[in-house]
């Protein structure tokens, strides 16, 4: 996999013109593009056909979220559209991710299931944020705990922030793919994310993918942003 291959674009723009002058830009120079609520809602499941005849790979971050059945309904959806990668709260319990990977192994079209990952921990989330809403353990400790239930039901892989993929990757299998957000360039802004790394950091603790947006989409090329950010990993 080539350095550029392991950056997951985020198209956190508001319609679909916007997402598609971004992936013209950029096929070929990352490895996936990531379409989440904002977009989804403003365009429809069509533009996720529109960005794979562009030649992108689409990673469906919708974060699916509710009772077993209804999960597996919209998992069913969502694979037959070909996702490369989709998302699913680990929160939402073990049963709910067994029904979701059964989901898109029945539906998937042939040779392209999807990667399905276990949202853990919100990155906007910190210590403090999560004892307000009643966890006291901290973010590491409910990570780890989310991630492993992941991993037993047969999720492909997990998604948490940067701080813990060095115990994710002493705890679960090789295979699982780690993707993070949470991914800030040196001369990059924080915005509103509080657990954050470097891209050559995130790699080295064991990252296969880094979901990076306005450092690349907000910058004024947004090719050149993306190289820089791939020679950085290598």
């Amino acid at each position: 996999m080539k350095p550029s291959d392991k950056i997951i674009v985020a198209l956190d723009v508001e319609n679909e013109r916007a997402a598609l002058v971004l992936v013209k830009k950029l096929t070929g120079k990352v490895g996936v593009f990531k379409v989440g609520k904002e977009l989804f809602t403003a365009a429809g499941p069509s533009i996720v056909k529109k960005i794979q005849k562009l030649g992108g790979k689409v990673f469906l971050d919708l974060k699916f979220h509710d009772i077993p059945n209804t999960v597996a309904k919209a998992v069913a959806q969502a694979a037959k559209l070909g996702v490369y990668m989709m998302t699913i709260h680990a929160s939402g319990g073990l049963e709910m991710m067994e029904a979701a990977v059964a989901s898109a192994k029945e539906n998937a079209p042939k040779g392209k299931m999807p990667i399905l990952l276990g949202v853990t921990v919100l990155t906007s989330l910190d210590d403090g944020a999560l004892k307000k809403i009643g966890f006291s353990g901290g973010a590491e400790q409910m990570v780890l705990r989310l991630a492993k239930m992941a991993q037993e039901a047969g999720m492909g892989g997990i998604v948490s922030s940067p701080k813990e993929l060095k115990i994710l990757r002493r705890a679960l299998a090789p295979s699982m793919v780690l993707v993070t957000p949470g991914i800030r360039p040196a001369w990059s802004a924080a915005g509103d994310q509080k657990r954050i790394t470097t891209p050559a950091q995130a790699v080295q603790d064991g990252a296969s993918f880094m979901v990076i947006g306005r450092p690349i989409t907000a910058h004024k090329n947004p090719a050149e942003a993306a190289a820089l950010i791939a020679k950085e990993i290598a």
